[in-house]
């Protein structure tokens, strides 16, 4: 497959109380064309901050700063991290975008729909107004809204949540980017239209071969969408592999508390039981435990173990990634 993006040791601090505060660690992936990689992880977990990171959304220095390369291949490579902002505004919703997670802030509510497409259009392409607006129309009526043509003159407060979102997919998609990134774009909608947001971005990721960067905590949507799968947790990366493969053998006692936290279709409504949860809390950045960043929380610790560095990535066979010092032991227990 062609590698449209490739991350490398990325890693994102913020200023704090005088200090830098680091909240994402040594993260690497690639982007390959008409693929999906998912980001999935707890609230807290650095998912958005490594999207913000690859976008430069970020705070200028001091106030954050981004180390490592973030490289869009093309004809020419370009590190994302060492271009000026004005190379990188260029390219940010070009060949690059993103869907925001919640689309009535991140539209403008005193513009109409139509002026918000056709000001990304016109940003980045020297064409007509008349143009513009016909590629809105068109963008408006891929994204599954009825009565295209009329939504242009429509203020974002008077749609709902589910067309605000399609209105968004819109923007991110009016100049066919070979990146799309979004980060939980079905959080907030009820399940029928969460459905329908997933099968839309899968429809138009077959149409027009794009990559996507897909933010969630949500196993489940994972499932429906994602080729490979990055669990991350306190800003790291603890396990990483096909789709497939860690849904059906997550190896990092993390990854399985996520997807036990997942209610199933077959036992909805029945009383099965509570919801199993993870006890705790996402630690502060400031004050990271000792060894795996997780142990304070897992139910397999080993102390003199778990809680001594370093925790290396280890490859457990076929690309499939994890960063636990006991996953064989356990594995073999659950056998």
């Amino acid at each position: 497959m062609t590698r449209v993006l490739t991350v490398e040791n990325l890693n994102i601090g913020f200023r704090s109380e005088g200090r830098e505060l680091p909240v994402v660690h040594d993260v690497s992936f690639t982007l390959e064309a008409g693929k999906t990689l998912a980001l999935v992880g707890e609230s807290g977990s650095g998912k958005s901050v490594t999207s913000l990171g690859i976008m430069r959304l970020l705070p200028p220095p001091p106030q954050s700063r981004a180390r490592g390369k973030i490289i869009l291949h093309s004809d020419e490579d370009i590190d994302l991290l060492s271009i000026s902002e004005a190379r990188m505004r260029r390219l940010r919703g070009d060949r690059i975008a993103m869907i925001f997670q919640e689309p009535l802030t991140s539209l403008n509510p005193v513009y109409t729909i139509g002026d918000q497409i056709i000001e990304a259009i016109r940003s980045h392409r020297a064409i007509s107004a008349r143009k513009a607006r016909e590629r809105a129309v068109e963008l408006i009526d891929q994204v599954g809204i009825p009565d295209a043509a009329a939504r242009l003159t429509t203020y974002p407060h008077e749609l709902s949540g589910g067309m605000r979102q399609r209105i968004m997919i819109a923007i991110a998609l009016a100049l066919e980017p070979e990146i799309l990134i979004a980060d939980e774009p079905t959080t907030a909608l009820d399940v029928t239209v969460q459905a329908q947001i997933i099968d839309l971005l899968r429809r138009l990721q077959a149409e027009t071969g794009m990559a996507m960067l897909f933010i969630t905590h949500d196993f489940g949507v994972v499932a429906d969408i994602a080729d490979r799968t990055i669990v991350m947790y306190a800003g790291q990366m603890v396990e990483h592999g096909q789709t497939e493969a860690v849904l059906e053998t997550p190896l990092m006692p993390y990854t399985s508390g996520l997807m036990r936290a997942v209610p199933e279709l077959e036992t909805a409504g029945l009383n099965q039981g509570e919801l199993q949860s993870i006890e705790g809390f996402v630690p502060n950045p400031a004050s990271l435990p000792n060894g795996c960043a997780f142990h304070p929380r897992c139910t397999h610790t080993l102390s003199g173990i778990c809680d001594v560095p370093p925790v290396p990535f280890e490859d457990a066979g076929n690309g499939h990634l994890v960063r636990c010092k006991r996953w064989q032991s356990i594995l073999e227990n659950a056998e």
